[in-house]
């Protein structure tokens, strides 16, 4: 970067300023001098906004209701308990692949093309998988200013385990400086490295790709508990809710019926539906027919008209 000018341009490019994608200079230095605006762009980036910004109001605001009232409740029933944690795991996934959405869609509108920064990461089949389709800017920043100048896998297998590791426990702490994002971290990092000790010829790989997506699913889910827990004892609370040994009173009753309405269960199965049967927003505007265009501004103005009845709620990675 030879001229402080294109350093102020770089920082102040806003689609991405306040909860990413992760950009490097190198990936945008090109295109700040020259890029091409053709409709095709534009209409893209238009779609792009559209879906992202329904996925933020349709989807991850009602799953955050129901995030909310179940971290927020005390001792659950199991099964309100495992409701309310895949809810957190919708939420987590449509707030932030949404704001990515909208920032990829915003820069196509300029000209500019960024990376994609989801890949469907609830369809993975192992824990490796996920951290090559869950937010892909920060895990190859990981990668590129961590794991490789730590050594990666070039000094030994013992060393590539402590490397995955202590970047994991690394990436639990930029998220917050807790014992809830460490043992996040720690989570991650561990079943990465136990994945790369197993090899590709582990039992585990036997298994029917539908039975590893489950366990992958599963396992992540544990982990988002802590990353949704304010402190570690309500962690440690809602783990016993979730396997059955907490003794749920009146409020758990109470947090059930307001999880269980109408709307929130079917919003619930359309999340499903979407995060494992759905192509991506990167896949489905590749070739943006008329249908597509027409259906993502429908989404659009449903979302505006829908977020005029919802309390404010800001996109989870703003706190991070």
């Amino acid at each position: 970067m030879k001229r402080f000018t294109d350093y102020m341009c770089f920082e102040a490019f806003f689609p991405d300023l306040v909860a990413g994608p992760i950009i490097r200079y190198a990936a945008m230095e090109e295109q700040m001098r020259m890029r091409q605006h053709t409709r095709e762009k534009f209409a893209r980036g238009v779609a792009f906004f559209a879906f992202g910004m329904a996925k933020k109001i349709l989807i991850a605001n009602p799953m955050g209701h129901v995030a909310d009232t179940a971290f927020g409740a005390g001792p659950l029933h199991a099964g309100d308990a495992w409701f309310g944690l895949v809810g957190y795991a919708f939420q987590i996934y449509f707030d932030f692949s949404g704001y990515s959405d909208m920032a990829v869609g915003l820069a196509l509108m300029m000209g500019f093309v960024l990376i994609q920064n989801f890949d469907s990461p609830y369809k993975s089949d192992s824990i490796t998988d996920f951290w090559r389709r869950w937010h892909i800017s920060l895990s190859t920043w990981l990668r590129d200013y961590l794991y490789v100048p730590l050594g990666g896998n070039r000094r030994g297998p013992r060393r590539t385990y402590a490397n995955l590791m202590a970047v994991m426990l690394l990436g639990g702490l930029w998220h917050g400086a807790s014992w809830n994002f460490v043992i996040w971290g720690g989570i991650h990092g561990g079943m990465l490295a136990f994945e790369r000790a197993q090899g590709k010829t582990s039992p585990y790989r036997t298994l029917p790709r539908p039975v590893r997506v489950a366990i992958t699913f599963f396992v992540v889910c544990l982990s988002w508990v802590f990353f949704r827990a304010k402190t570690l004892p309500q962690a440690w609370s809602y783990f016993r809710s979730l396997f059955g040994l907490a003794d749920a009173g009146f409020a758990a009753h109470a947090a059930a019926g307001a999880m269980y309405t109408q709307y929130h269960a079917s919003v619930f199965a359309l999340a499903a539906l979407i995060a494992w049967g759905a192509p991506t927003t990167w896949e489905f505007t590749e070739r943006l027919t008329a249908p597509r265009a027409v259906g993502g501004l429908a989404l659009l103005v449903l979302a505006v008209l829908v977020m005029w009845t919802q309390t404010t709620n800001p996109f989870l990675y703003f706190q991070f």
